[in-house]
């Protein structure tokens, strides 16, 4: 008698309604928070950084502290997160809306920076933080959205 090894694909999935595989992903939740993880990492680094080079991070004469930019950061990637999950389910063409929705949200994001009270050089660098983390966490998340299918 001879044994026969038979090996399922486990990279492939079939989406309920459709008759073509497309590749298993990691669930959103978790590449949001890997990558409001390396976020928060990132623009912590920045702003100490820029404040070891001798820019402050006072705002109306209250000091920002570094702790701060990671908190914040990861807040805003989980909002991200929520906002992917939420496109995934219910727009039509998800990761379109989604870039397009981020980039918006992170413009808007900086607003308050360049009014802020503040040094020009301490603008640039909150300012600098927000492009920072929208550069990391809004490809990432992007990616585990689907695109429609061309034909």
């Amino acid at each position: 008698m001879t044994a026969t090894a038979i090996t399922l694909p486990t990279t492939l999935t079939i989406e309920a309604g459709t008759t073509e595989p497309r590749a298993a992903v990691r669930p959103v939740w978790k590449t949001g928070l890997a990558a409001g993880l390396a976020a928060s990492v990132a623009t912590t680094t920045t702003a100490g950084v820029a404040h070891a080079a001798g820019v402050s991070l006072a705002v109306g004469g209250q000091a920002i502290p570094l702790l701060g930019f990671a908190q914040m950061t990861f807040v805003a990637a989980m909002i991200g997160t929520l906002l992917a999950a939420v496109f995934a389910r219910r727009a039509t063409r998800p990761q379109r809306t989604f870039v397009v929705t981020t980039m918006a949200l992170t413009l808007l994001s900086i607003v308050p920076d360049v009014l802020a009270d503040a040094h020009v050089s301490t603008r640039l660098t909150l300012a600098l933080t927000h492009v920072v983390a929208a550069a990391i966490v809004i490809p990432a998340l992007a990616s585990r959205l689907s695109q429609p299918v061309s034909r």
